[in-house]
């Protein structure tokens, strides 16, 4: 796959996230994840997934703007419907996955990430969703992962305000279950998926699957519906121009 690496370490899985421009999402990356995922859930010899960045700095900084920003609204329409089942095939992973976050992982890179069963955030990594700051609203089905993942008394300061937070904050906002420093970074995200895995496969699947069966079914049952509402935030007048600005300067670097 040409955004990312997916390793076997014995009954484990790896998959790195390996895209230029810092793992910004493309509809490359959003196939590629979907098809690792299925590969994942069909291979009986697999216990769980790391999910984890290739890049030293960057988890992934959100939805890739420099290729985005050329879709008219029936491109973005089926852009961010194959972006739903990304999500929604992640969040349904009936094994394990622990997302090592070693960088910044902001907006869609925090998606990506709340989708794990447990996230090791990388001292000084900040995660957040900054959507609203660009005036793009969150997704329904973000909303839906958002609530069932973060502290409820977050919640507003997350999706709201928009902040972005990191180490302590993080883990109080329940954006991060585990704070790490770089020299035990990946050796401790291996090492909570081995906690994971020990348990007997059978009755972690079927409880992974009841306790997100009913957020899973809210997300198909009104993705669709509620895809016009982002799409006017998106093609407005305002956003387009914070995203020109933004295109033009990571053009330039």
């Amino acid at each position: 796959m040409d955004t990312l690496r997916y390793e076997r370490q014995g009954p484990l899985g790896v998959v790195r996230l390996d895209k230029a421009r810092g793992n910004a999402i493309d509809a490359a990356l959003v196939e590629d994840l979907i098809k690792v995922t299925a590969e994942a859930s069909a291979d009986d010899g697999l216990a769980g997934v790391l999910l984890a960045s290739a890049h030293p700095k960057l988890f992934s900084p959100g939805l890739d703007l420099v290729s985005l920003i050329e879709y008219d609204r029936a491109g973005m329409r089926h852009f961010m419907g194959r972006f739903a089942e990304m999500l929604w095939s992640l969040y349904g992973f009936r094994r394990p996955m622990v997302a090592a976050v070693n960088g910044a992982a902001v907006a869609g890179g925090c998606i990506l990430a709340l989708t794990a069963d447990y996230r090791v955030l990388k001292r000084g990594a900040p995660i957040g969703l900054n959507e609203v700051k660009v005036g793009v609203p969150l997704p329904w089905s973000v909303v839906l992962l958002l609530r069932a993942t973060a502290a409820p008394a977050a919640v507003s300061r997350v999706a709201l305000l928009g902040r972005n937070f990191a180490d302590d904050e993080a883990v109080a906002a329940g954006l991060a279950d585990e704070v790490v420093a770089d020299d035990a970074f990946e050796q401790t995200g291996l090492a909570r998926l081995t906690e994971f895995v020990e348990k007997d496969a059978h009755a972690l699947s079927v409880t992974k699957s009841y306790l997100r069966a009913s957020v899973l079914g809210e997300m198909r049952a009104r993705e669709a519906a509620e895809m016009d509402a982002w799409l006017d935030g998106w093609f407005s007048d305002t956003t387009r121009a914070r995203m020109k600005e933004t295109v033009a300067a990571l053009t330039k670097k």
